[in-house]
């Protein structure tokens, strides 16, 4: 059972920012992340202080925020380095 990924428009724009090794490497995480959000891969964990909102991880750097909007759908909120975690 795999969910579908909808991307929000910070996401999308943060998403082309990326470089192309991080393109890569994000499009397969992604991929995890539409199978199995809790891949071990993916060290997918809530947010400190959030009642909703994930991450996971892309790289040691690079972060995926989302949360599930509806049973099978995940909301792509933003992707940004790690710092990115301190606006939520």
């Amino acid at each position: 059972m795999s969910f579908k990924l909808v991307p929000d428009k910070k996401f999308s724009k943060h998403y082309a920012k990326l470089t192309a090794i991080e393109k890569n490497q994000t499009d397969a995480k992604l991929r995890l992340l539409a199978e199995n959000p809790l891949h071990p891969s993916l060290r997918t964990k809530r947010i400190q202080g959030t009642v909703s909102l994930c991450e996971s991880s892309v790289n040691m750097d690079i972060r995926l925020i989302w949360h599930y909007e509806e049973e099978r759908i995940i909301l792509m909120l933003d992707i940004g380095h790690h710092d990115i975690l301190d606006q939520f």
